[in-house]
C-alpha cells in the first residue's frame, strides 16, 4: 500500500528495526486485506517485517468458518467474509487496527505467542492509563470488567502472519449491537475513552507500537 508512516510511528520504527511501523490512516477494509495477502505471498526470506496501524471504514468481517447467524441486522454496513479465524466483528472509525506482518519462523514465534503478545501489549497500554484489563484463556481478546476492549484474529500463510488486533479507542459502539461479537450473544463492548483513557487513535497507535514490539522482543529473546 502507498502510505507514509505517521511521524511518531516512524520514530518508533527507527528505534525498533528491523520491524517497520506504518501508519496508514483511515483505509477501506477490502483493499487493505488484499494488500496484506499480497505482501505475505510475495515476501522473501529477507523481507523486513512490518506493523500496519490504521482505522477502517465501517465494516463487519466474518472469519473463514464463521456462522452468518451471528450477524443479526447488518443494515447499511457491508459484511465481508475473510480468511482469518474467529466469528464476526466490527471495524469502524475510532478503532485502532494493528496488523503484524511477521515471518513467524524467522521471528521464532508460534501463533499462541503472537496472540499473547498482542493481548499483553493492550493490557500494558491500558495499565498506563489506570485501566485494569485482562485476557481470557478460552476467549481471545482483552476485557475490562467483563466487557470486551480488543479483539484478536490471525491468519498464517506461507509462514507469515497477517490480520491482527482491533482495539476500541473512541468509536460508535452501536454497530456491535447488530452482531453477536466474536460469536457471543450479549457480549458487551467497551473502549479506552469510556474508561478514562486516551481518545485519539494516532496517540494510541504511537503508544501501542513500542509496547507490542517490546513484547515480541521478549518472546524472541526467550
Amino acid at each position: 500500500m502507498n502510505a507514509q508512516p505517521h511521524a511518531a510511528a516512524a520514530a518508533i520504527a527507527r528505534a525498533h528495526a528491523p520491524l517497520q511501523v506504518r501508519w496508514l490512516g483511515r483505509a477501506p477494509y477490502e483493499p487493505t486485506w488484499r494488500a496484506m495477502q499480497q505482501f505475505t505471498d510475495t515476501r522473501g526470506e529477507h523481507t523486513t517485517d512490518e506493523l500496519w496501524l490504521l482505522e477502517h471504514e465501517r465494516v463487519f468481517t466474518l472469519g473463514m468458518n464463521a456462522d452468518r447467524a451471528h450477524v443479526l441486522a447488518a443494515g447499511d454496513i457491508p459484511v465481508v467474509q475473510i480468511d482469518r479465524g474467529g466469528q464476526v466483528t466490527y471495524h469502524g472509525p475510532g478503532q485502532l487496527v494493528a496488523y503484524p506482518l511477521i515471518d513467524m519462523r524467522r521471528a521464532g514465534l508460534g501463533v499462541r505467542e503472537l496472540v499473547t503478545a498482542l493481548e499483553r501489549a493492550v493490557i500494558d497500554l491500558a495499565a498506563r492509563h489506570g485501566i485494569d484489563a485482562q485476557c481470557r484463556a478460552n476467549a481471545p481478546g482483552v476485557y475490562v470488567d467483563g466487557r470486551k476492549l480488543a479483539s484478536v484474529g490471525l491468519r498464517i500463510r506461507r509462514g507469515g502472519s497477517y490480520h491482527g488486533l482491533a482495539l476500541n479507542v473512541n468509536m460508535d459502539l452501536e454497530p456491535f449491537s447488530r452482531i453477536n461479537p466474536c460469536g457471543y450473544a450479549g457480549l458487551e463492548m467497551t473502549q479506552l475513552a469510556a474508561l478514562g483513557g486516551p481518545a485519539d487513535v494516532q496517540q494510541v497507535a504511537a503508544e501501542f507500537a513500542p509496547l507490542l514490539l517490546a513484547r515480541l522482543q521478549r518472546v524472541g529473546a526467550g
